[in-house]
């Protein structure tokens, strides 16, 4: 004993005054923000349980756990218990409520769960940030017809510290569908029917977030843009070389030149298989073929669908494995991922699908820098959120997108003997912005009315009708419009639909997600508004705000004047007012070919040879025919299409040489001249045919288009370089390659060639 107290008594003030120093905890790799990403990764994943790597396969809504508009914490901690999700959304809040939400969710995330995993932010961003008080730009389909992609870059940059200030990280934009079926109620989401042009906005678009850090999901991967009626989520018919020589062009540009770090998978089946399920398309496409290296964040509740809508799935849990091994990494809005820790305990799925998926979902938010920088900036609600700058670009952008589609004896621009103007339609004193956007209310934005008011003042007197509703038949109004229309001088008469947005009340939609429709004729009693204030003998200009073309082949031979202004954000009206008067000069054109009715769909102008018909002897109501007995197969109007208050001349087109290889480019030089009394922007359009080819290629694709600026009497010189490789088509053994042969080089519109060359390819 005594032994044992000396021993003790001798070591104690060793311990004391002998003790080497402690070393200090070294921090995990995976924090450490200067380690390679793939090593940070990795790291990470070996240290994860596999109830937290489920987690980040899994989504979570403010919904869950809001007390009003902020996060109920109690509800938080009891449903997170300690656990970091994947992705985070709050649809229906404001910028600043949203903004608290995040901060609420990321500091749980970072202080309060063991390996301090921040959470994805999602916010929609189509056309500016979907939460209260961000600027509204012009709907997607508006951004198309600008056929300017600078203008979309410099949206999503403006954009971007808008989403900073609140915290938000992923953006679920760009849409890269295609509106080649015009019944669909999304078509207002897309840029248009042609695969170069959605290409070409696609990578501004992503490419300008990316250098923000912020996380771009361009969707629906893929063909979602064609549903079978036109009913949303439908399957689509198609086959591999349909897929790949249309649907997946502007994906492919996309990850090839801007690669975004997520895609969203499209809710639908393609040839039967949902694509949800498809490892063909999610891996062997997606992965092998395209290079995509992100992660693919499902359609909300798409994995779901696969057993209560699809059902080639028994149940969740069949669901989720089907999907894991499709190579659908984050499942949103249903929970079929909350089985696949009991799958991979039971044997049924290898733990390495889990390991692939996390690590792509965590690997874009090392990317990002999110671990280093989770928190919202706070400071930037004061100063980022609708300012003047914005509002300048949104009203910017408003002005190239309006389409002018007639002007006949130049009724347009309204000239000094116009003194009193009638202003009727169901959107003339309404805003009109699309879906995806948080509000509907007037107080939001410009009306029509509005800004005619404010552009003429007391110089013209304004009489204002609505004439009727966008979806009744009540026809009850139309003797005011009438009545309007006989004490002006001229009217303008504001008719198209009315949009959805998610996670607001909308009545009355006639367009937007789940809002399809059988017929094309505008809807309720606006084309019998049109018809009686016609009557009274008055100029008539027709306005359609909407989000898809409609058909209106009377209104086209009896109006003189008539403008497609697509869903124009919150500076519309002041730039449909100024387009009316002259002080914008429209430089627009349609991104969607316009039908003659339902019955003439498809018309997208990059049809087949084959496709409009054998005899050419086209019907009429009078004179009875051959394709269709009653009527030409002709588009109403034309993609490419729309007309400037100038005049421009194209002069001459050089090319390079006429006589290529595979690897060689073509340069071509077009001159293009201002031959009218106003300054203006020209959209210079390069299309290509291949004359003859071993299986049907189109009549003519879009390859090139630039969009310039020629004062009165000037002239430019817009210069392209197309590579030769580009006019690869995929061969009956649906092998790519670029047929010998002669291919014809076309510069105008899709339904006015002006010039044209042929160059050959040995």
């Amino acid at each position: 004993m005594k032994k044992k107290t000396l021993f003790l008594f001798v070591m104690v003030p060793g311990l004391m005054f002998a003790q080497p120093k402690r070393k200090a905890v070294e921090a995990p790799l995976y924090k450490d923000a200067k380690a390679p990403i793939e090593a940070r990764v990795k790291d990470l994943v070996k240290r994860m349980t596999l109830q937290e790597k489920v987690s980040q396969m899994q989504d979570l809504s403010f919904s869950e756990f809001a007390d009003g508009k902020k996060i109920d914490e109690d509800k938080m901690n009891k449903r997170l218990k300690s656990l970091s999700y994947g992705v985070f959304e709050g649809m229906g809040l404001s910028v600043e409520e949203y903004a608290q939400a995040i901060n609420t969710i990321q500091h749980y995330m970072v202080e309060k769960t063991r390996l301090g995993i921040p959470v994805f932010t999602s916010s929609e961003a189509l056309h500016g940030c979907v939460h209260g008080g961000a600027t509204i730009y012009p709907q997607a389909i508006a951004l198309g017809s600008t056929f300017n992609p600078s203008l979309v870059n410099a949206m999503v940059k403006m954009i971007t510290p808008e989403l900073k200030a609140q915290g938000s990280n992923q953006v679920l934009s760009p849409d890269l569908d295609l509106a080649r079926e015009l019944r669909w109620g999304r078509v207002e989401e897309t840029y248009g029917e042609d695969p170069y042009l959605t290409s070409r906005m696609g990578v501004a678009f992503v490419k300008g977030f990316k250098e923000g850090d912020i996380v771009c999901t361009p969707k629906h991967f893929v063909a979602h843009g064609s549903p079978a009626g036109g009913l949303n989520l439908a399957t689509v018919a198609g086959g591999e070389r349909e897929l790949r020589s249309i649907y997946l062009k502007p994906f492919e540009a996309v990850i090839k030149e801007a690669q975004p770090m997520s895609i969203m998978n499209a809710y639908s089946s393609y040839d039967r298989v949902p694509v949800a399920a498809s490892h063909h398309i999610l891996t062997d496409i997606l992965r092998n073929d395209l290079g995509f290296n992100g992660y693919v964040y499902s359609d909300w509740a798409s994995v779901q669908m696969l057993y209560n809508f699809h059902y080639t799935a028994k149940d969740s849990a069949n669901a989720a494995l089907q999907a894991v091994k499709a190579g659908l990494d984050l499942e949103v809005w249903s929970d079929c991922y909350g089985t696949l820790d009991s799958l991979v305990q039971s044997g049924a799925l290898p733990v390495k699908y889990i390991d692939t998926a996390v690590a792509r979902i965590l690997r874009a938010k090392f990317v990002i820098g999110l671990f280093e920088n989770p928190y919202p900036d706070l400071e930037l609600l004061k100063t980022s959120i609708h300012t003047p700058q914005s509002v300048q670009l949104a009203l910017d952008i408003a002005r190239e997108s309006i389409v002018l589609m007639k002007n006949e004896n130049s009724l347009l621009p309204f000239k000094s003997n116009v003194k009193s103007l009638a202003v009727i339609g169901p959107s003339a004193d309404q805003v009109q912005f699309g879906d995806y956007t948080w509000t509907g209310d007037n107080k939001n934005g410009v009306t029509p009315l509005q800004g005619l008011r404010a552009l003429v003042g007391n110089s013209v007197s304004l009489n204002y009708a609505r004439g009727c509703d966008i979806h009744t038949q009540n026809k009850s109004g139309i003797a005011e419009a009438v009545a309007a229309a006989q004490k002006s001088d001229a009217a303008v008469i504001f008719v198209g639909s009315q949009s959805a947005s998610s996670g607001h009340k909308f009545p009355n939609a006639t367009s937007g997600e789940g809002y399809d429709l059988t017929d094309l004729t505008l809807t309720g009693a606006q084309e019998d508004l049109i018809k009686a204030v016609q009557a009274t003998g008055k100029p008539v200009v027709v306005v359609l705000v909407a989000g898809k073309p409609f058909a209106m082949p009377w209104v086209k031979k009896n109006i003189p004047a008539i403008i497609t202004q697509w869903y124009p954000g919150e500076q519309g009206g002041t730039a449909i007012a100024e387009v009316l008067f002259g002080k914008t000069n429209p430089s627009g054109k349609l991104n969607v070919s316009f039908p003659q009715s339902v019955g003439h769909l498809p018309v997208y102008y990059n049809h087949y040879p084959s496709d409009k018909g054998y005899y050419h002897k086209p019907g009429s109501v009078d004179t009875l025919g051959r394709d269709y007995v009653f009527s030409s197969p002709d588009a109403l109007w034309a993609f490419g299409s729309g007309l400037s208050y100038t005049t421009f001349k194209y002069n001459d087109m050089k090319v390079s040489k006429t006589s290529f290889t595979e690897k060689e480019n073509c340069h071509i030089e077009i001159a293009v001249s201002n031959t009218g009394y106003m300054d203006g922007k020209e959209v210079v359009q390069l299309y290509v045919r291949d004359k003859v080819s071993s299986v049907e290629t189109p009549v003519k694709e879009l390859k090139r288009f630039e969009k310039v600026f020629i004062k009165k009497g000037g002239t430019v010189k817009v210069a392209f370089d197309l590579p030769i490789s580009e006019l690869a088509l995929y061969n009956a053994d649906m092998r790519k390659v670029v047929e010998p042969g002669e291919y014809e080089l076309q510069v105008g519109t899709s339904d006015n060639i002006l010039l044209q060359t042929t160059i050959t390819v040995k």
